[in-house]
């Protein structure tokens, strides 16, 4: 059976953060640490080797797969950093277009770093994420 990789654990975030090699980008996780903190009400948690996330949801799909996930989190990658909010939510596409400078895969929006953003923009996103992900899997 597959087992995921990405798991909440004990790591340390601040550890985490302090290894970022770039000041600019370790500034900017710092910020968005303290953004996903205070709006999100949850604490920072690791999740696998590089993904700091808020809170976390059970989710159970009709092939039989399950897990936990965070209900949003960010990566400070190498190149930009990763957002994961929730994905089929239609606000959130609402969202991304006053959001500013920014890529979207399919998981994840992609920012250089916090200037190109609206700040507001993405409280709105990291909560309507949460309220979408409690609602969703509230009653499974």
């Amino acid at each position: 059976m597959y087992e995921l990789k990405t798991k909440e654990n004990d790591r340390s975030v601040i550890e985490f953060i302090e290894s970022v090699e770039h000041p600019k980008k370790r500034e900017d996780a710092y910020k968005l640490l303290d953004i996903f903190t205070e709006t999100s009400g949850y604490p920072a948690k690791m999740w696998g080797t590089s993904i700091i996330g808020f809170g976390s949801y059970h989710y159970k799909y009709a092939s039989g797969h399950e897990g936990d996930a965070p209900f949003v989190g960010f990566s400070p990658r190498k190149s930009n950093f990763s957002l994961y909010f929730a994905t089929g939510d239609t606000k959130r596409d609402e969202l991304l277009e006053k959001f500013g400078k920014h890529k979207s895969g399919k998981a994840c929006v992609y920012i250089n770093k916090i200037a190109d953003i609206d700040v507001e923009v993405l409280k709105e996103l990291i909560s309507q994420s949460i309220a979408f992900l409690q609602e969703t899997y509230s009653n499974q």
